[in-house]
């Protein structure tokens, strides 16, 4: 079965093809993706300008198009905090649909931290207990906690790296001050959260998801990207801590320099690593496992699950073989009915 996930994130798009059948472990088969942060596009009412709106709909009728030139047979679509906090994102979204025929689900914050939630549990097994999880997306932070698959508790808040670089530090080699500003609201911010995650006592696992965890954990020390998803990546609290301050010195021609770091991120950087070094402070994290799987991933493993579990074919029948019939279970979307 080939699947077909479109992710509409802050500082991406991303149309990414799987192969897999229920119960088996998805695999990479090609990949579309274009630099759009949406956000640059926010006007002064924080709505997505006209010229916002054009570039999102012509890489989803990209995407759409390269999903079926590829044989879809699935196909879904997902967007996070960038239209879903803009104030005509309702709007934008049915745009979408007129003008592509592409539905996009849109995701809470909640619901965002859950979905990843479930793709960490499943990337690191049952044998981790109890699992905290940070994901920091371009305009949120989100937390979560538990011993299932699902999270106990959740919680997002506004501490995207892309919003608080807008809102904070808009300008090349900030200031002590901005910074410093920037600190302080960060802590007021993840006070009530921490506070009550720390009532669950220490998990056996903290682990981070995200570019923003991976570029961070890249510069500090990490392995490359190059060296496979299975290397075990981690990033220290005391390691971030001074890079922080380099990254406070550093311009954002500088970052992008750095191994791990993409232009189109550099700017923000800084942002994520003071909010990636106050979580962990307020959480008592010396440490955090980085997790390759997060929010697409979680959708796609929970896409096939409900496959698995809707199909005629009896469960016990599936063990040994490769592919099973999950015709019935394919929808009708915009990829699939030309």
């Amino acid at each position: 079965m080939r699947l077909g996930v479109l992710d509409i994130g802050s500082n991406t798009v991303h149309l990414l093809l799987v192969d897999a059948y229920p119960g088996a472990r998805p695999v990479p088969y090609a990949s579309h993706k274009r630099p759009l942060s949406l956000v640059r596009y926010l006007n002064e009412y924080g709505a997505i300008t006209e010229e916002g709106q054009n570039e999102l709909i012509s890489f989803i009728s990209e995407a759409a198009e390269f999903a079926r030139s590829h044989q879809v047979e699935d196909f879904m679509a997902f967007c996070t905090s960038a239209i879903r906090e803009s104030s005509n994102g309702h709007a934008v979204l049915e745009r979408v649909k007129n003008d592509t025929g592409v539905t996009l689900m849109e995701l809470s914050g909640e619901e965002e931290a859950g979905m990843t939630f479930y793709a960490v549990r499943r990337w690191f097994g049952w044998s981790s207990e109890s699992i905290l999880n940070l994901d920091m997306g371009g305009g949120s932070l989100e937390l979560a906690l538990g011993t299932d698959e699902f999270p106990q508790v959740a919680f997002s808040v506004p501490l995207g790296a892309g919003r608080l670089t807008r809102e904070w530090l808009p300008n090349d080699l900030p200031g002590i001050k901005e910074v410093r500003e920037l600190r302080n609201y960060v802590r007021d911010v993840l006070t009530d959260p921490t506070t009550e995650l720390r009532q669950y006592g220490k998990p056996t696992l903290a682990t981070a998801t995200s570019k923003t965890f991976r570029s961070l954990a890249r510069i500090t020390g990490a392995a490359p990207s190059a060296e496979g998803p299975y290397v075990k990546r981690v990033l220290h609290r005391d390691a971030l801590k001074i890079w922080t301050n380099r990254l406070t010195a550093m311009s954002w021609a500088e970052r992008s320099e750095l191994p791990g770091v993409s232009e189109i991120r550099a700017p923000q950087l800084l942002a994520g690593a003071i909010v990636a070094h106050e979580a962990m402070s307020a959480l008592k994290l010396k440490t955090v496992r980085i997790c390759p799987w997060a929010l697409r991933e979680g959708l796609m493993l929970r896409r096939f699950d409900h496959v698995m579990f809707d199909s005629t074919t009896p469960l016990s029948s599936s063990v040994g073989v490769g592919e099973v019939a999950l015709g019935s279970a394919i929808p009708q979307t915009a990829a699939t009915q030309h």
